[in-house]
């Protein structure tokens, strides 16, 4: 059954992609869930303080990493019974659900290693890390005694020193100064208490009704169980700076949230932000718009989850974006005043794929060159130019100001060979003095008439992934 399987894993893969996936392919245009509007900003000021910090990063990693990394299939959702979901021919519903269910008698990565995922994130230029201690599947990546359902009582790996995966992830990390986050799915799809086998499976909630007290029971050890688990991961694995929460359909008060966060602010997580993700509540600290980027600048603090691949988690067929593509988001998202947290998926063996290397290792020396125009940075009122080939950013004091030129990009329509325009214009942003190639330091050739700056791009800068400019406004 599961060589079958395997064979038919890319089309299973492509047809079961989430709706956003698709809908990025087509235009980029998605946004998860709800429209960017409704944040409600922290009362803490620990919190806010926090944030104003995590602004400055722009530029993190999201891992997905689970049962549905072995045969390299859509995250979770296959097990779900919602209309759009797609599974291989020769399964049922329940036959398929106990296939998935199984896999977690072969996870077994012998080559697990996250130094080196922390070595090459580093490497690209990455400054906070989130990552999934548990989807909606429900298998646990640490050790949770309130379940054995985990990577620390997988069969095969049980016995390795690094059975419990998230421990070593996080601390890799922290050997690298990342900011840390943690990803939990608040719905759990292997719990009896949320989907009890009693009743079918109608869709991605609950799968029955709170009507009689021993339901009403079953959902109170729902909630105790959701609430004990996020107590683990606070109380155990060290410090964390971000709580990612996903799975809207199940609320922040049905895992009792509040108190995970007021225990875990006042002792191991001063300022601790919550992402409850596309919940327009006090615990959505910052937005998550995903697999898209806002029409618009905004204000408040926000991040776009996007994926490095067409996957959030390791798929054989896989595609990555260009380095000249990461760069151009990056560049975009910082001028619109949000970060980008890049989404990859470690092998079914516990490692980063070359071809994440290859695609990631160029974007980061490109920062290393241009990284001032990203890090630290903040959004300025004229952020880019007519036709958006031009994303502008700010130091805090709005006196100097960058314009960062992507590389043409197929992904966005250019040519293979396409190269930078001879010159470049934007109204507003006249430079005083100087307009500098970070790049190389040497100052580059402009002139300004009227309220139209046109800047000469040097014939070096194709290849580069971008060109970086800074220079001083009146």
């Amino acid at each position: 059954m599961i060589k079958k399987f395997f064979s038919a894993v890319a089309v299973c893969a492509a047809l079961a992609m989430p709706a956003s996936a698709q809908v990025e392919e087509a235009g980029n245009s998605f946004v998860h869930e709800a429209e960017l509007n409704g944040y409600i900003a922290p009362e803490e000021p620990e919190v806010r303080a926090k944030l104003d910090q995590w602004q400055d990063l722009k530029f993190g990693v999201l891992f997905h990493w689970g049962l549905y990394s072995i045969p390299g299939i859509c995250e979770s959702w296959q097990i779900c019974s919602e209309d759009w979901i797609t599974r291989p021919k020769g399964f049922t519903y329940e036959s398929y659900k106990r296939w998935y269910w199984e896999l977690n008698a072969s996870f077994n990565p012998v080559a697990f290693n996250p130094e080196q995922w922390a070595d090459i994130m580093e490497d690209a230029g990455m400054k906070y890390m989130i990552f999934t201690t548990k989807h909606h599947d429900g298998f646990c990546m640490f050790d949770s005694k309130y379940t054995d359902f985990s990577t620390a009582h997988a069969p095969l790996f049980e016995r390795n020193p690094k059975r419990d995966v998230a421990k070593y992830v996080f601390d890799a990390f922290r050997q690298k100064d990342f900011w840390i986050g943690c990803y939990f799915s608040k719905p759990d799809w292997h719990s009896q208490w949320f989907w009890n086998d009693y009743y079918g499976c109608a869709g991605r909630g609950r799968n029955y009704k709170l009507d009689t007290d021993e339901h009403k029971q079953w959902w109170e050890n729902y909630r105790q169980f959701c609430k004990n688990q996020l107590m683990e991961l606070t109380e155990n694995y060290g410090k964390f700076d971000i709580l990612w929460l996903d799975g809207g359909w199940v609320k922040a008060e049905d895992v009792y949230l509040e108190d995970v966060l007021k225990k875990a602010r006042a002792g191991k997580h001063p300022g601790l932000i919550s992402v409850d993700r596309a919940m327009k509540t006090k615990w959505e600290n910052y937005q998550t718009p995903e697999r898209a980027i806002p029409e618009t600048q905004l204000s408040y603090p926000w991040e776009s989850c996007i994926t490095l691949s067409h996957a959030w988690g390791w798929d054989p067929s896989a595609k990555f974006k260009s380095p000249a593509k990461v760069v151009e988001m990056l560049s975009e998202i910082t001028a619109k005043g949000g970060c980008l947290l890049l989404g990859v998926g470690p092998t079914p063996q516990g490692t980063i794929q070359p071809e994440v290397e290859a695609a990631l290792k160029p974007v980061g020396e490109w920062l290393r060159k241009n990284g001032e125009a990203i890090y630290g940075t903040r959004i300025t009122p004229v952020y880019t130019n007519d036709d958006h080939k031009v994303w502008f950013t700010a130091n805090k004091d709005g006196k100097t100001l960058y314009a960062i030129v992507p590389q043409p990009c197929v992904e966005s329509g250019a040519a293979p060979d396409a190269k930078f325009p001879a010159t470049i214009s934007w109204k507003g942003n006249a430079p005083v003095g100087k307009v500098i190639n970070l790049a190389t330091g040497k100052p580059v050739s402009f002139k300004t008439v009227g309220d139209v700056t046109t800047v000469n791009i040097p014939v070096t800068a194709n290849g580069t992934n971008g060109l970086a400019l800074k220079f001083a406004i009146k």
